[in-house]
């Protein structure tokens, strides 16, 4: 065995990922195969905290899947697979729940969210679902978990967790940490600038959808809200060019260049005119990844496959860590 780190993450296929999923997480995660041992799931026991349509899970789970791969994550490299293909994190999850307090599930932002947005549908898993996402981490002792600044309050209840659960039974679990982006890519609403790009978003204008054509996506970035200063420039923090700071992150996040650069050659230059290069910049960047992810979607028995073999990879990983536990805790192993 080599002394890569492991990386855990995953996304849950509860509607269409977007260009911010995509520039903010999944272009990272293909760069990271390189240098980690990377192990990528596909979320479905997570989803079923909000009322899905069962049909609608099942497809989407594979949509997730071939974008993945699509993106250039390779299954012969890294560990990819359905969650509820692998019943130790819903084992892990109830052993765990025994050693998570109310208190902390109770102060999680998410749960305050999702109880807002939800009120008629308030249930136990919503609550402890901060308990089956440390399960998922712990069960492969990852080093690291890739994040958003917005997340890093899921990895301190799991690392408080496990620190818990190790303070009592010795080491048995690895204590994980949140990899924040390098490229720092955050991807904003196309409408309402100040809010991150989500593809729960009310508004389908708001977002790119990796599964939009090429002319809906040109489309949503010619419509994309700016400001009437007709300037070209960034400025951090600064609310009134908060939709043009958004395009200007986006056109280096497609071109590779910096924001800097890309603001200094537009400086001058009218909104239309960018807008429109934008358009064609995110367009170039998505369309080859859709040409093999529509290859790969009617590949039914490839993607079945993947999911077969990456549960099996998963699986042997993962009940090493359940049997410690299992046997931790006073179980007949």
């Amino acid at each position: 065995m080599d002394d890569k780190k492991i990386i855990f993450s995953g996304t849950q296929p509860s509607g269409n990922l977007t260009l911010g999923n995509y520039l903010g997480a999944i272009k990272n995660w293909v760069e990271l195969q390189k240098d980690y041992h990377c192990i990528y799931a596909m979320m479905d026991l997570h989803t079923i905290t909000v009322r899905q349509t069962p049909a609608d899970v099942r497809r989407r789970t594979l949509e997730v899947l071939a974008l993945y791969i699509a993106c250039g994550i390779d299954p012969d490299e890294s560990i990819m697979f359905v969650q509820s293909h692998n019943p130790a994190h819903a084992e892990l999850a109830w052993v765990l729940n025994c050693y998570t307090y109310m208190g902390e599930l109770q102060r999680m932002t998410q749960f305050k969210d999702k109880s807002a947005r939800h009120s008629d549908n308030i249930n136990a898993g919503l609550f402890t679902y901060p308990v089956l996402m440390a399960a998922d981490i712990l069960l492969y002792q990852a080093d690291y978990v890739p994040v958003g600044k917005d997340q890093m309050q899921h990895i301190e209840i799991c690392r408080d967790i496990a620190q818990r659960f190790n303070a009592i039974y010795g080491d048995v679990f690895k204590i994980p940490e949140g990899l924040l982006s390098k490229s720092g890519a955050k991807i904003m609403s196309l409408q309402e600038p100040m809010k991150k790009m989500s593809k729960s978003d009310e508004n389908p204008k708001a977002y790119i959808s990796m599964m939009d054509d090429m002319n809906t996506i040109a489309k949503k970035i010619k419509s994309a809200v700016t400001d009437s200063e007709g300037v070209i420039e960034y400025r951090e923090g600064d609310e009134a060019k908060a939709g043009i700071n958004n395009l200007l992150s986006i056109m280096s996040a497609v071109s590779g260049r910096s924001i800097e650069a890309v603001a200094s050659e537009y400086s001058g230059k009218g909104y239309g005119d960018f807008k429109a290069d934008v358009a064609q910049a995110v367009v170039e960047c998505i369309r080859p990844i859709r040409a093999e992810y529509d290859r790969l979607i009617n590949d039914k028995a490839y993607l079945m496959d993947i999911c077969k073999k990456g549960a099996e990879s998963a699986g042997k990983i993962s009940e090493r860590t359940l049997k410690k536990v299992y046997k931790k805790v006073g179980f007949l192993v």
